[in-house]
Parts: structure tokens; C-alpha cells; sequence
């Protein structure tokens, strides 16, 4: 099992969200502890509503992965999620050629299609055409990446001989679906991973993703994933977020901790994503090094 550390979030506008540590050197103590990714997300300009009741503050992901980048050598970037019509496709497949190329192959796009409304209008993107601007990028961003011309025709853009180099290290760079949705599931099998969400069934009506109630039936929508995968099957990753409680003190419950973790191991998930609340940036060393020692070693 691999696991990803996700930067804490942080709610409403008392406080700000680097109050838990500079990116830099999270993501060095990250990776001296054992983690195996780093994770950011993304909300370019929600709704003040929304980070009041529950939402929270962000970075821009491609640059804070590229901080973490610098400092570090054997972690993976993950973005958890970056949403994907709020790019030109061409845009997004630059940034993350450039984070790849610059960290050495250890990019891991992860994308999703994204719910807020509010931020879908601030941004001038039609929330009604999201699922059709996912799909273009999913076509083009591989050609892109491929270092040769190419013409394109989408939605709101045409490309006529374009080219984008340099080339990212990888080839091509993972791309991890995020959502829970049966197109979701689809999209995943078609690229290299899953990033279903463990989230409460109340968040899930918000997000307008559907809720997943037990391990079991997450087992079976990854054995659904699989299955459209085909023979690529084995290929692809499947990472989610712990959906146990309590994880507040990582050295308390190991023995159920560890329990639970093995029975999201058994129906598939091959990367578990982790992280702690805001707290002073002393308290999150502890945290992190703490869960270091006692699961990934």
C-alpha cells in the first residue's frame, strides 16, 4: 500500500490555509517520513458561502507541487483534484508537462469535473458543458504530451499543426480520474487510475457524486473499473481517501487503523490518501512523522 499525504484544509477566512506549514517544508518532512505523494487541491474563487459553511481555502496545485518538487527527490505531486473545465486543455497540458519535466517524472494528474457552481460562473465556464470539456482534454492532452504536431477541434478552441514541447518525462503522464459517478468510472478505465471519493453522504448530495457506504461496495466499483479496463487492468491505480475516524492521533487504534486499512487493500485500492487537520505547523511535523513511523515503513 501507498500512501499520499494531502496538505490540510482549511475553512472559512479567520485564519490561512499556510498557517499549517510552508509547502517547502511539508514536503520535506513528508518524504523523510515514508509518504509516497503529496497532495494539493484546487478552488480558484469560490463562494464566500461556501468556504464559510464547510469549503475551503486553496493554492494554485501546479505551483505549490512545484515548491514541493524542489525540495524533494522521491515523492510523487498529485493534484487531488484539478478541475478540469476550468483550463484550456492546452493550458492544463503544459502545466503539467512542465511539473513533470521539472520534478523528473513524478507528476500524477489527478482530475475531476468539478460542482461549484458559483466558481464555474466567476471563471466564465459553462457548468452545463463540463462533462463535454473533460472529455476534449482527455483526447488532446495526450497529444500534447507526445511532443509531435497535431490539429484539434473543440468545443471553444481549434488547433491547426500545434506542438508543445519540451516533452514531459513521463510517457504519458498518469492521469487519475476523480468522482464517483458511473462516467467517472469510465473515464478511469480508459486512462491510468481511479480516485473514488470516501465522503460523507450529505458532502456526496453537494458534490453531486454518488456516496460510497462500504468497502464492499467500493470493491465492487473498482471490479467495475477493472472491467472495462480490460487487459490493462492490472495497470491501473486505484487511490482513496481513508474512511475510518479518529485519525487525529495516528499512534492510537494502529491494530484498527491497520485493520481497515488492509480491507481497503483487499478489494483494490493500491494508494490511500491521509492527512490531519489545520494545526500549528510544530504539531503537524509531529503528525506526519508519527504516521511515518507507524504505517509506512
Amino acid at each position: 500500500m501507498k500512501f499520499t499525504f494531502n496538505y490540510p484544509e482549511l475553512s472559512g477566512l479567520e485564519r490561512d490555509l499556510l498557517d499549517s506549514g510552508e509547502i517547502s517544508d511539508v514536503a520535506v518532512e513528508v518524504e523523510q517520513a515514508g509518504f509516497d505523494a503529496l497532495a494539493l487541491t484546487e478552488h480558484p474563487i469560490p463562494g464566500a458561502n461556501w468556504l464559510a459553511h464547510g469549503g475551503h481555502q486553496t493554492l494554485d496545485p501546479f505551483v505549490g507541487l512545484a515548491f514541493a518538487a524542489a525540495v524533494t527527490e522521491r515523492i510523487r505531486l498529485l493534484t487531488h483534484l484539478s478541475v478540469v473545465p476550468y483550463r484550456n486543455p492546452f493550458l492544463l497540458a503544459k502545466s503539467a508537462a512542465t511539473l513533470d519535466r521539472c520534478s523528473q517524472g513524478r507528476f500524477i494528474l489527478g482530475i475531476g469535473t468539478g460542482y461549484h457552481k458559483t466558481e464555474f460562473f466567476a471563471l466564465g465556464v459553462d457548468f452545463d458543458e463540463r462533462n463535454v470539456l473533460v472529455d476534449e482534454a482527455l483526447e488532446y492532452l495526450p497529444k500534447a504530451w507526445s511532443g509531435e504536431p497535431f490539429d484539434a477541434q473543440g468545443l471553444r478552441f481549434t488547433a491547426k499543426g500545434g506542438v508543445q514541447r519540451p516533452r514531459p518525462t513521463q510517457n504519458p503522464i498518469p492521469i487519475w480520474i476523480g468522482g464517483n459517478s458511473k462516467l467517472s468510472r469510465r473515464r478511469a478505465a480508459r486512462v491510468q487510475g481511479w480516485m473514488p471519493m470516501g465522503i460523507p453522504e450529505e458532502v456526496a448530495r453537494t458534490t453531486r457524486s454518488p456516496h460510497i457506504g462500504s468497502v464492499a461496495q467500493l470493491g465492487e466499483m473498482i471490479a467495475e473499473v477493472k472491467d472495462l479496463a480490460g487487459d490493462r487492468a492490472g495497470e491501473l491505480d486505484f487511490s482513496m481517501s481513508y474512511m475510518g475516524d479518529d485519525l487525529e492521533h495516528p499512534t492510537k487504534d494502529v491494530e484498527r487503523h491497520r485493520e481497515a486499512i488492509g480491507e481497503l487493500e483487499a478489494v483494490g485500492v493500491t494508494w490511500v490518501n491521509v492527512g490531519s487537520g489545520p494545526m500549528a505547523p510544530a504539531q503537524l511535523v509531529e503528525w506526519v512523522q508519527a504516521f511515518g513511523e507507524t504505517y509506512c515503513g
